[in-house]
């Protein structure tokens, strides 16, 4: 997400002039040659070529003819790479566990005018005469569960240190085919990628990254130049891969204007774009996919978010993806990048098609405009719009706040949702996802307080009280009618309920509202000085409030909420109410 740059190293780069050579001898490398190879199947001693296995190049899609051979036009700085199949693996790092299934053709590698902080690309050379992939066929079980991350995003080493034991420690305690990375790996500091694709390793699963706006080279001139590291690390920019039958498309969405020297680091300025090229190849990959296939998109900034005020923060050409995509109802896609957890379905025109979020995201002004909150089964094509999904960050409110008992910032989320990571369930052409909190993944996904008292109080106002009070009460019987209860349905959206019963009354529902959450101005109110300077509440989309019946009278009561999220799963908590 967007905020202001405190780099560790605040150097300026003013190597415009410089830049714009690198520019210039990007753009003269940039004539195609003809790329040719083989895709093989490792059989025993030997290998045997593999027919109607798609390779790309990033733009055009082609299948391997009866002999595994392959032909495609490739430019410096490009790759060309095997879109694995369903039952079948490419190799995988045996200590990092990622995917290698592409090749980098860069035969000058990264320009040395570009003066980067980071390695870039060494030259790769002249074209080798045949590029080869080779495959391995294996078992995969449908259905299946992959997780999902984004934004990890560590600043330091105590940061790194605080994804590899409150994050990648629980990622290996839960089973699953892969897992997928929506960027911000870093924090801008690249150098720390070696060591966290060795702690991803760990996990014990293959898995696969598209980068993010804090994932690129400053010092390019333009977007063409700002991914050298990544490349060298990880490969292609996007590309794509199939699994237990469903298509996984990765992509880079975040499109740089150019480095600017006069900020910290040389940072310039960015935007949500997919742009021509990667829409093409999008089309071309699902031109090879059934029509009744489920089709997963991954990318970092935002189709549509409730921070959509600035084109970093949320994608400028999402009705030219939709358009794409259109083709197949069974679509799904994740995003991160504004720390928040949101559900959204979108229609053609990349807007919210349901009642509540429809209101919702046309009503900014926090007076809780509410909708209907009919309940879905979440079902990737069932009529009820695209369903975007922007992920909760894996480190939450960018590792801020007050440490918890093993030393690691509790990093409440502006929108009140608890840092963490998702599992994807893929069964047949259905995809559901539900969120792991980080801190202790056995943990429900609603949160109770009361709303009956000012939460906007200065910090030394709120130093008078102990933690919670204001939040838990108790209250006085006075107060019953002017107080509303509040529940953060972490990872609840349009389609999700929420029920409420108080003492021995019946369950009723609670009304989705579009507000801060009281309890994360009171978290971030108590804790100012561990928060990093941007970090302030924002609206949140999974909020629901009711007040208390007015005939609860003097004495202690059990509060009760009952809900059921996007597709269809109950959960439930309760808190004690005491009244005087």
């Amino acid at each position: 997400m967007t905020q202001p740059l405190l780099p560790r190293r605040a150097v300026l780069f003013g190597a415009t002039v410089a830049s714009l050579a690198a520019a210039g001898a990007a753009k003269a490398e940039a004539t195609p040659v003809t790329a040719k190879g083989t895709v093989y199947e490792e059989a025993g001693a030997g290998r045997r070529g593999v027919p109607d296995i798609l390779v790309s190049n990033g733009l055009d899609v082609v299948a391997t003819g009866a002999d595994g051979s392959w032909s495609l036009p490739l430019a410096a700085g490009e790759s060309v790479f095997v879109i694995k199949p369903s039952f079948w693996t490419t190799p995988v790092d045996p200590e990092t566990q990622l995917a290698r299934f592409a090749y980098l053709y860069s035969p000058g590698g990264t320009p040395a005018s570009l003066r980067t902080r980071f390695a870039g690309v060494s030259p790769t050379g002249p074209l080798p005469a045949s590029i080869d992939f080779v495959l391995r066929r294996q078992d995969e079980p449908t259905p299946f569960d992959a997780l999902l991350l984004t934004d990890p995003q560590p600043e330091s080493i105590a940061e790194l240190g605080y994804v590899r034991d409150d994050v990648v420690a629980q990622m290996g305690e839960v089973p699953a085919a892969f897992a997928i990375a929506h960027g911000d790996l870093m924090f801008d500091d690249l150098a720390f990628y070696d060591r966290f694709n060795r702690m991803m390793g760990t996990a014990g699963i293959p898995w696969h990254a598209c980068p993010g706006n804090h994932d690129m080279n400053y010092e390019a001139p333009d977007d063409a130049l700002s991914r050298e590291t990544w490349k060298r690390v990880f490969g292609a920019r996007h590309y794509a891969f199939q699994y237990g039958g469903a298509t996984f498309i990765l992509l880079d969405n975040v499109e740089y204007l150019g480095t600017d020297p006069a900020r910290p680091l040389g940072a310039g300025h960015y935007r949500g774009r997919f742009g021509p090229r990667q829409l093409a190849f999008v089309r071309n990959v699902l031109a090879h996919v059934p029509r009744d296939g489920l089709v997963v998109l991954s990318h970092h900034i935002p189709l549509y978010t409730l921070l959509a005020s600035e084109p970093a923060n949320a994608n400028t050409d999402t009705p030219d993806l939709l358009a794409a995509i259109a083709t197949h109802p069974h679509c799904i896609s994740f995003s991160g990048h504004t720390h928040t957890n949101e559900h959204w379905y979108l229609g053609a025109d990349g807007k919210p098609v349901t009642a509540a979020h429809a209101r919702i995201g046309n009503d900014q002004s926090g007076s809780g405009q509410t909708g209907s909150g009919q309940a879905g089964n979440g079902q990737a094509g069932s009529g009820k719009g695209h369903h975007h999904h922007v992920l909760s960050a894996a480190s939450g409110s960018w590792w801020s706040g007050p440490d918890d008992v093993r030393g690691i910032p509790v990093a409440l989320a502006t929108d009140g949702a608890p840092s963490g990571f998702h599992v994807l369930s893929v069964d047949g052409d259905r995809a559901t996802t539900r969120l792991l909190p980080a801190h202790d993944p056995s943990r429900g996904l609603l949160r109770i307080v009361l709303d009956s008292q000012a939460h906007e109080l200065s910090p030394e106002l709120l130093s008078e009280y102990a933690p919670g009070a204001l939040l838990t009460g108790p209250i006085g019987a006075a107060q019953v009618g002017s107080t509303r209860v509040v529940v953060n349905f972490f990872d609840g959206g349009p389609h999700s309920t929420v029920e409420l019963a108080a003492g021995n009354g019946a369950f009723a529902a609670m009304t989705p509202v579009l507000r801060v959450d009281p309890f994360v101005l009171d978290v971030y109110g108590r804790n100012a000085a561990t928060r990093k300077p941007w970090v302030k509440p924002e609206l949140s989309s999974h909020l629901w409030q009711a007040g208390l019946p007015a005939w609860l009278g003097a004495g202690t009561h059990r509060l009760q909420v009952r809900a059921t999220d996007e597709y269809g799963a109950r959960h439930a908590a309760s808190m004690v109410l005491e009244v005087v």
